[in-house]
This record gives structure tokens, sequence and C-alpha cells, in this order.
């Protein structure tokens, strides 16, 4: 269906527009697999993230009768603006449905680039119906954001430039949502490296490939729930699927505090801030090392990520790494109470962040009130260490 050539092809549209984006070593996963292991920043990628490659190689092979009617897309945020960028340099107008919950730097990065945004539904799937319609009303070209020949072979220059870096690669682990990536990278690895073990990975709250794979065809996922909207996408792409399922590619699955735990070691240990979807195959090497053998590279997809949504998703990479603890209390309702709570805590070194204090609720007893209390600590032994001393010194800690 796809050929080495077409990627090839791919390659040479693409010099010039897209940057060969670098690999970095990762001694935080390296530790744990026990071998080299490199991170592909497709982060650094213009627009931030690996969608213009398979974008612009769509929209640079359209006839100029196709040109002149203009592209439709639907996209989360990632391949919006990989369109809208791709459709500005080649001339050509762009529209794109986004979900309503869309981030507004995403909405805003791709009006940027030249595309007028819709909005419509809460999902990229719901978005896509949108986009089709609109494709048929005005005979716009869909350029869908993952099951196609051409945006297949976009994205396969990825895998091209991982075998040429690393040409003793023994696995990659890749982000996947309706399977493009995925199935373009291994495409393009195996040709110079046919050693490497190409992994999927999912988000739990939208993992389609498992249950399609099993099922023999794509199926849909009824319910889609994660903070890693990019590769919330309720059902394979066929192109995809069929590349995927005749390879024999393993699936993992990692859930969303595994997923906010990547993105904060990509950003402290790695200095590479990572949206939630780009830091799927982070997390599964992360939590699974055993799974991966070295030399790995993993894919950090892209870098698309609203600000206010970073401040959440460190919070809960932290509790998930064991760096910030919340110690629900209950207290005597008597005057110095709270302090010497806090006393000990401060005392066993945690670093008190906030404190909510309770006398009213009516689950209380009369004589008693609850503290709770957000901590910074050194890790999980350390709350534990909080923990047991607080209980030693008579205070009621969850769990009661």
């Amino acid at each position: 269906m796809i050929d080495h050539q077409q990627i090839l092809d791919a390659a040479d549209r693409l010099a010039g527009i897209v940057h060969r984006t670098p690999t970095v070593p990762a001694r935080w996963l390296s530790e744990l697999v026990g071998g080299p292991v490199y991170l592909k920043c497709e982060n650094l990628q213009r627009t931030g993230s690996f969608k213009l490659r398979g974008a612009y190689n769509r929209i640079s092979q359209l006839t100029p009768q196709e040109r002149a009617r203009g592209v439709v897309a639907a996209s989360a945020g990632n391949h919006a603006q990989g369109v809208a960028l791709a459709a500005k340099l080649l001339g050509v107008d762009a529209t794109v449905f986004m979900p309503e919950g869309a981030t507004l730097p995403k909405i805003e990065a791709t009006i940027s680039y030249g595309a007028r945004v819709e909005f419509a539904g809460s999902t990229i799937d719901e978005s896509l119906e949108s986009a089709m319609d609109f494709s048929q009303r005005t005979g716009a070209v869909l350029i869908h954001p993952f099951d196609h020949a051409d945006v297949v072979a976009g994205q396969a220059t990825v895998g091209l430039e991982i075998a040429e870096q690393h040409p003793e690669v023994r696995t990659v682990a890749v982000c996947t949502g309706g399977g493009g990536l995925l199935a373009g990278i291994e495409l393009g690895v195996h040709k110079h490296a046919p050693q490497a073990r190409v992994v999927g990975v999912q988000a739990a709250g939208a993992a389609s490939y498992p249950a399609s794979l099993k099922a023999g065809r794509p199926v849909a996922v009824e319910h889609m729930a994660t903070l890693a909207d990019g590769i919330a996408v309720a059902k394979p792409g066929q192109i995809d699927f069929d590349i995927i399922a005749a390879a024999g590619i393993d699936f993992l699955t990692v859930d969303d505090e595994q997923i906010a735990r990547a993105v904060l070691m990509c950003l402290e240990r790695s200095k590479q801030l990572v949206e939630p979807a780009g830091a799927a195959a982070a997390a599964a090497v992360l939590n699974h090392p055993e799974l991966f053998e070295p030399p790995v590279v993993v894919t950090l997809s892209g870098g698309n990520v609203d600000p206010l949504l970073l401040l959440r998703i460190l919070r809960r990479g932290l509790v998930a790494a064991g760096r910030y603890v919340v110690i629900s209390a209950l207290i005597p309702d008597r005057p110095g109470q709270l302090e010497q709570l806090l006393a000990q805590i401060a005392e066993h070194r945690g670093n008190v962040v906030t404190v909510s204090h309770n006398r009213t609720d009516p689950l209380l007893a009369v004589d008693e009130c609850a503290a709770i209390v957000e901590v910074e600590v050194r890790g999980h032994e350390h709350a534990e260490e909080i923990r047991q001393a607080l209980h030693e010194q008579g205070f009621r800690v969850d769990p009661f």
C-alpha cells in the first residue's frame, strides 16, 4: 500500500520544510532499562509536533484544481496547526474543525498560521464528522489526520530519521491515537533497521487498538476519558490498522497518572516540554522498563500544552512521583492542635503548601475538626514517615 520509494519521496518534499529533530539521551530511563534510551524530540518540530510532516506531504500533492477548492481538517490542535502551516506555505485556503474543549494556545496558533477555525463536538471524531460534511458541501479536500497514504508516508519520515540516527536501535516506543505515526514509523524504520521492534502506546482511557486488533477490524471505543487529548481517537484508521495488524505490533496502555509523571520527568530530567499525548511512550518505558530491549528510541510526539493544564499535570505528576502529598487528619477541636500537627510535619522536613481547616462539616463529631494539608516531600518513604509520626502523636491520619 505504501512502498519505501513513497517515503523517500516524502522526505524529499519535506526537506527544508520540517526540522530533522534531534534525539537526546535520557539517562533517567536508561538506568531503568539497563541500556541506552534516546528521546526523539518531535516536540521541537515546527508547529510543535510531527503532524506537519503528513499534512505537508498530503497537501503538496494536490492538483491545482484541488488546491483551488481549499482544504479542511479536524483536530484537537496538532494536526490543525500542521495543516494550517502547510496550507499557508503552499498558498491554499484552510478550514479546521476543532472540538469545543480545544485549548486556547492550540486554537490561537492555528489561527495565526492563517486557517479558519470552526468548533464542532467534544471529541476529534465528532469534529471529523463535521469536517467531512463541510468537504461534501463545499468541495474542500479533506486532509485526514491519520487515515491517508500520503499522511502516513509523511509521518514515516520520523522512522527514517530514527533509523539513520540510531541504526542499532532495538525498540521504538510510539505514542498512538489513530495510528498514523505508528504505522509510518513501522514502515520507515524497518528498511534500515530491520531488527527494531516497534511498540504502540495508548492512553488507557482511549485505547482503541487492543480491542480492534482482537476483533480483526477497527472498532470504536464507546467512551473516552484522558488528559492526553491528542491521542484520544475513538476508532483506528483503516490504512493504519492494516499496516499495524500486518506487522504484529504490540501495544501497551498507560493511565493519566503515569502520563502526568512522564510529563514531569521529561521536563525535569530532560528539559523537554511535552504535552500529555506526546509523553505516553515515555510513560510506558518509565513504568514497564523490562519490556523494552535497549537501545530504545522513545517518541516525544508533541509539545503543545496549555500552561493552565500544565500546572495541573505537573501537580498530578508530583503526586504520582511521591513528591507531593495530601494529608487528611481528624484532630481534637481544641486550641493549639492544628499548630501541633503542622509542627510535626515541619519537624520531619515536610514543606507545607496549603492548609484547610474545617470545623463545621456535619459528619464531624462535635469535639473534632478536619485538617487537610498539602505537603511537599522527598518521596513515598518520606511521606509515610510523616504519616507515621503524626499517628504516633495521636492524630487520626487518613486512612483513618
